[in-house]
């Protein structure tokens, strides 16, 4: 049995951490306003609970499901199991963490009446966005 781990992140805003998810591969992700259960490689329920989850089936054979706790502080703490954690690793959750990041700027600039001039992805991997606001 694979032992969960919580890992902390900057991550607040759902629907860009839903949007990152699905850039890195995900598309059957589960939204829920009340934290539901993670369950085990074996399909037993375990302790940990999330509002945000990929499902086992989606993670790989013999996987775990990862999820995304919202906690108090309004920020959302991934957990992945030990065993998950050798392919969703610090590299994988960084990955997420810069489309996340685009996601956010993206939503924000909108928030605040900026639109976007030019959008692209550096040769290095870096997102490069330039927003204006007119009067």
């Amino acid at each position: 049995m694979s032992h969960f781990t919580a890992i902390k992140t900057q991550i607040k805003d759902r629907d860009a951490l839903v949007k990152a998810l699905a850039d890195v591969g995900f598309k059957n992700i589960e939204v829920h306003e009340t934290a539901e259960s993670l369950y085990g490689y074996q399909g037993d329920v375990r302790a940990e609970t999330a509002e945000v989850i990929i499902r086992r089936k989606y993670v790989g054979s013999y996987s775990n499901d990862i999820g995304f706790k919202l906690q108090e502080d309004g920020q959302y703490q991934a957990i992945i199991s030990e065993f998950d954690r050798g392919r969703y690793n610090q590299q994988w959750l960084g990955k997420v963490m810069q489309r996340y990041g685009y996601y956010s700027l993206m939503a924000s600039a909108q928030e605040q009446g900026f639109t976007v001039e030019e959008d692209e992805v550096m040769e290095d991997g870096t997102v490069r966005v330039v927003v204006a606001r007119w009067s």
